[in-house]
Parts: structure tokens; sequence; C-alpha cells
């Protein structure tokens, strides 16, 4: 077993072991009261989900608090009630006559069906298109 060590010199004590290009080690199972737990990985899959977590330079970790903290679902239910906000569990029946325009004119007071341009024209639906597959970019030649 090979011991890691941060670029600070402090051990990773959640690595329990290395060996035959697989990793070990400690994890939290926050659904299971929060027992630690011991995960094995080829150590290409750690790294990929390790360097998942790490950010490109120039950018900096947010992290939520408040109501956006821990318990999110509870508390923005919390909130959604203090303000007098239907529940957003509640799904929206387009087959009611309601869809996403009318909450637009209701909360902004602007007609998505009326024409933007003369105000007196209906905007109707022609085609909806379908999402496009990302491309690889073009090579591009910088030399």
């Amino acid at each position: 077993m090979r011991t890691l060590h941060t670029p600070g010199g402090n051990p990773n004590n959640r690595i329990v072991d290395i060996e035959d290009g697989k990793v070990r080690f400690r994890w939290k199972d926050y659904r299971n009261e929060n027992r630690q737990k011991v995960m094995t990985l080829d150590a290409g899959e750690f790294i990929r989900r390790f360097l998942v977590h790490v950010l490109p330079e120039g950018f900096q970790r947010i992290r939520y608090y408040g109501f956006m903290g821990n318990h999110r679902k509870q508390k923005l239910a919390r909130c959604r009630e203090l303000l007098g906000m239907q529940h957003s569990d509640t799904p929206v029946n387009p087959k009611e006559g309601r869809d996403y325009r009318d909450k637009v004119e209701e909360l902004t007071g602007v007609s998505l069906r009326e024409c933007p341009f003369c105000r007196q024209g209906q905007m109707v639906c022609i085609e909806v298109l379908a999402p496009v597959a990302p491309q690889d970019p073009p090579f591009l030649d910088t030399s």
C-alpha cells in the first residue's frame, strides 16, 4: 500500500489502498445514516471522478448556505409556503388550457401569443425543432 499526500503535505486519510490499478477509499453514505463505506474503483475512474471536482483556473467554488444549504427541498417548500406560492410538485397539465405562455403573461404582463411588432397579430407555432446532437468543434490551426 502506498500513502498519498496532498500538496500541503497532509495524508489523505480517505484512501484505504492503491493496488493493481485499483483504488479503495472511504466515503460517507448520506442516504444510510451517514455511515462510512469503502468503495473500490479502477484508478482511471477514480481520477476521473476526482477531477470532476477540480475547478478551472480563475474559478472559485461557491458553497450554499441558508435555505440553499442542507435540506434544501424542505426549506424551499417552506419558503414557497410563506410566500403563498403553489407547490412545485404540482404538475401543470397543458390539457387544462394553461401552459408556459399563460404563466409568463400572469407574472410579467407580457403576452407571448401577441406579435411583438404589430401588437395585433397572434403568434402561431409553425414547427418545433428537435435538438441537434453536439458536434466536434472544427480543427483550428493556431500556428
